[in-house]
């Protein structure tokens, strides 16, 4: 028996909100917005992007979570994996009895009929969607539009014979998803490149060909089974993880349209590339509002909140970086005292622990942002916290 799918919510909305806005909002952060966005308190003042946390996908995700807690408080509820990129979240609703199948405790669980699952905002590849499905267990799908939006492109590339190029990490579980969804069209391929310097390898063998062997050992676990680049690179279609950085998904675009107009000609060049801007409307107003900061405001440093494995998280603290000194915290915990900071290095990629990150005295500019999968109450205790360490009231 198909299994029974919910994706537009349970209908709990209301009983839910309370213990959401308890569990996530923060009075403090909405009283800095009222103020301008700006939040002054002895030495320290800190200025909020005008665009931050919690996105539209992530607030449903999160809210159609609690509500199939609360429709199905004697059954089984799981994740397929982290709803989102957030380990405060995430760990939230572990408290709240949800079982995260991607755990290694559930190693080798098997689901019922009787089981709930939800899937998470980055949704799941079909070959998962079809073996849950068979299962006959309750879906609660909480897949983000902008998502879907990326998903229905990749399948008309496909249709029309198009090889899928998407801008994004091989490894995330939104670009699996959706490179799932070309394979899904028979013939359909596809191939993910993760930033420029990949993209140009890939249009080097549009415009010049080159060794197929080595071109499948460099981005073999990046390609869809069966991809000959020699065949597949010859009409293809841009599409991007929803939370790239949308300057260099652009780039990226624009790159490979070059290379398909230098390899077949202007004539043959509309028929052979496509290509769509898929960033999330989310993600590019909270990096667009991050450069307006940055343009007008001056601060001595920029704290961005977010989960290490966030992919918006870390390009806007990839845009802060090359401003101003920036430090990625996964959570407020990373911010240890006034001297010693921990956080995320945006060049090494690594934790790491520094001293001297906050100025010992005199007037202190802080800039704050947080990623969409960041709830407010995080950046409430941060700004706390920066408060605190600066001897502020």
């Amino acid at each position: 028996m198909p299994s029974l799918i919910f994706r537009k919510g349970l209908d709990l909305k209301q009983e839910v909100a309370g213990v959401l806005e308890a569990s996530y909002r923060s009075p403090l952060v909405e009283q800095i917005k009222a103020e301008g966005y700006c939040y002054r308190s002895g030495r320290l003042t800190v200025h909020l992007a005008r665009e931050f946390g919690f996105c539209y996908g992530v607030d449903r995700a999160v809210d159609y979570a609690y509500q199939a807690r609360t429709r199905f408080p004697d059954q089984r509820v799981f994740l397929t994996g982290e709803i989102i990129h957030n380990p405060h979240v995430n760990d939230q609703l572990r408290q709240l009895g949800i079982r995260f199948l991607s755990d290694p405790q559930e190693a080798g669980f098997s689901l019922t009929a009787d089981d709930v699952v939800i899937l998470p905002a980055f949704g799941v590849t079909i070959d998962e969607m079809m073996r849950l499905d068979r299962t006959g267990c309750t879906l609660v799908d909480t897949t983000c539009g902008s998502v879907l939006n990326v998903w229905k492109n990749v399948k008309r590339y496909a249709r029309d014979g198009l090889t899928s190029v998407i801008h994004g990490k091989h490894w995330h579980e939104e670009t699996q998803a959706t490179a799932s969804q070309a394979t899904a069209v028979p013939g359909g391929h596809y191939l993910v490149v993760f930033d420029m310097a990949q993209t140009e390898r890939v249009c080097r063998h549009i415009e010049h060909g080159g060794d197929r062997d080595a071109f499948l050992k460099e981005f073999g676990a990046s390609a869809s089974p069966g991809f000959d680049p020699d065949l597949h690179l010859g009409r293809i279609g841009c599409a991007n993880q929803t939370t790239m950085l949308s300057t260099e998904s652009l780039a990226i675009g624009q790159r490979f349209g070059e290379a398909i107009r230098a390899r077949y000609g202007e004539a043959e060049w509309r028929e052979r590339f496509r290509a769509f801007d898929t960033i999330c409307s989310a993600t590019q107003d909270r990096q667009d509002a991050i450069i307006r900061l940055l343009d007008e405001l001056p601060v001595d440093l920029m704290v961005v909140i977010g989960g290490y494995n966030s992919s918006n998280t870390c390009n806007l603290a990839r845009i802060c970086h090359d401003r101003v000194p920036t430090y990625h915290i996964g959570d407020p915990d990373g911010l240890l005292s006034s001297d010693t900071i921990r956080f995320r290095d945006v060049v090494s990629k690594t934790e790491v622990t520094r001293t001297g990150w906050l100025p010992p005295e005199g007037p202190v500019t802080v800039g704050l942002t947080s990623g969409a999968s960041t709830p407010d109450n995080l950046v409430d205790t941060v700004v706390c916290r920066l408060e605190a360490f600066t001897g502020g009231r």
